[in-house]
């Protein structure tokens, strides 16, 4: 029997430092870059498929440090592994030229489940 993959939701909050920029020569177009470059890299992990986002940066003005998030990732992982490695990519992702990552800047908390599907072991009635 297959396993069926892990359905991760990435809840994504943008902190002050993002609006306190610019500042140590960086701006916000920066983080931007980054940020896109964070999304690219995580739709291309292996083990990631990529269901959708949202940004609700409409509706939710200033930081966000829980819910309502700032905006969200939805996807499929094979393994909790794998939705560690695409959270670690706030760690990583560089921001500008420096030493600078993209976690300075956002935050990020993966919810796991599973898809919204009724279980096996569940009996639906005729």
């Amino acid at each position: 029997m297959p396993t069926q993959p892990l359905r991760v939701l990435f809840c994504i909050g943008i902190n002050q430092n993002f609006f306190d920029l610019p500042t140590d020569g960086l701006t916000i177009s920066d983080v931007w870059q980054a940020f896109v470059s964070m999304m690219d890299q995580l739709k291309a992990l292996p083990g990631i498929t990529f269901i959708g986002d949202i940004d609700d940066d409409s509706h939710l003005v200033g930081p966000s440090d829980g819910w309502p998030w700032t905006c969200y990732i939805l996807a499929d992982a094979d393994s909790q592994e794998t939705a560690k490695n695409a959270c670690n990519l706030f760690r990583t992702t560089p921001v500008g030229g420096g030493e600078v990552k993209l976690w300075r800047f956002a935050k990020v908390e993966a919810r796991i489940g599973r898809a919204l599907t009724v279980r096996d072991d569940v009996d639906l009635p005729d």
